[in-house]
């Protein structure tokens, strides 16, 4: 099965007291999960460029200061997965669904309470010890 190199930012308010998640189409795969937003890494682009074109093309912002936060690789039963996730705290703009998903501020403390796929299991854990 061939890995799939994905790039996700985790943005962060300037509290540091939630991050904007989003919510995968239904017809996606692990749909109606939520998700840190990103994309596919294409061609010969570095993880953190594809971060950057993601955010602007999923959330419409600007990322103005990114920082590498964890990097693992996921197995699912039909897909496999490489994950660069980055730690956003500064960007322009406000973040929302710019390709028709819904995007909510998600208090830090409650991050429990929203279904994500199992991949993110230890970015929560991470970010739960972080913050």
């Amino acid at each position: 099965m061939k890995r799939v190199s994905i790039a996700a930012g985790i943005i962060v308010n300037s509290a540091q007291d939630q991050v904007f998640i989003t919510r995968r189409h239904d017809q996606a795969h692990q749909g109606g999960k939520w998700e840190f937003p990103g994309g596919k890494i294409e061609g010969s682009e570095t993880p953190k460029r594809a971060l950057l074109r993601e955010l602007k093309e999923e959330v419409g912002i600007d990322a103005t200061e990114v920082s590498p936060f964890i990097s693992l690789d996921f197995d699912f039963p039909d897909k496999a997965l490489s994950l660069d996730f980055f730690l956003v705290c500064r960007f322009d703009g406000e973040p929302a669904g710019c390709e028709g998903q819904e995007g909510v501020w998600a208090p830090i403390a409650e991050l429990d309470n929203y279904t994500f796929p199992e991949a993110n299991d230890a970015v929560l854990e991470k970010i739960h010890a972080r913050f």
